[in-house]
């Protein structure tokens, strides 16, 4: 009776290394996103706001940072440049904003080099004069950030800022199943004979 001896395999090992370095991985690959704002999304004001502070989870450069204003008609609202301070991005008002629904649409690339954007509305409800014009609902898919994607000259982007990481995760999840399962099966294999 002849048996053969049971050795590692250089394959599974192999496997099992790469499925190592893709867990540590994913957080280096995840895009940056908006962690707060002022206003913030939803905000109803009864002051007008005289600047927008947006601040992100990872450092701002100032020559890809763009954040534009604009009112429930679409008119961009003059702004100074984006002051940019580290992880946070701020632009002045240089009008009184009237009662009304506004969008701030921004547009940052991240560390990873991939370009990010996203939207939301706010409300100034009393206290201003009517340079914005009168109030008005929010538009259903908020038309700033096409805009901002536009004047940028890219399509592509991510919504609201989170999904990137969501998919880098998603991925390297996927491919964490995939390596494991193929060891399992080798592991399998080799048991069977």
């Amino acid at each position: 009776m002849h048996t053969r001896p049971r050795r590692p395999t250089l394959v599974a090992a192999a496997l099992v290394a790469a499925a190592l370095l893709l867990v540590p991985a994913a957080p280096a690959a995840a895009h940056n996103t908006l962690r707060a704002a002022s206003p913030a999304d939803g905000d109803r004001l009864t002051t007008p706001p005289t600047r927008v502070t947006l601040e992100f989870a990872q450092r701002l450069d100032p020559t890809f940072t763009t954040i534009a204003l604009s009112d429930a008609a679409r008119r961009k609202i003059p702004t100074g440049a984006p002051a940019v301070d580290g992880t946070k991005g701020t632009v002045t008002v240089d009008e009184t904003l009237g009662e009304g629904t506004y969008t701030v649409a921004y547009r940052i690339v991240s560390a990873d080099g991939h370009p990010v954007q996203g939207s939301y509305t706010f409300t100034v409800a009393g206290g201003g004069d009517t340079a914005g014009g009168p109030t008005a609902a929010p538009a259903a898919a908020p038309p700033a950030a096409e805009s901002a994607a536009a004047a940028t000259g890219s399509g592509a982007a991510t919504g609201s800022g989170g999904s990137g990481t969501d998919v880098v995760a998603l991925v390297a999840a996927g491919g964490l199943v995939a390596v494991l399962g193929g060891v399992a099966l080798l592991l399998r294999r080799r048991r069977t004979r």
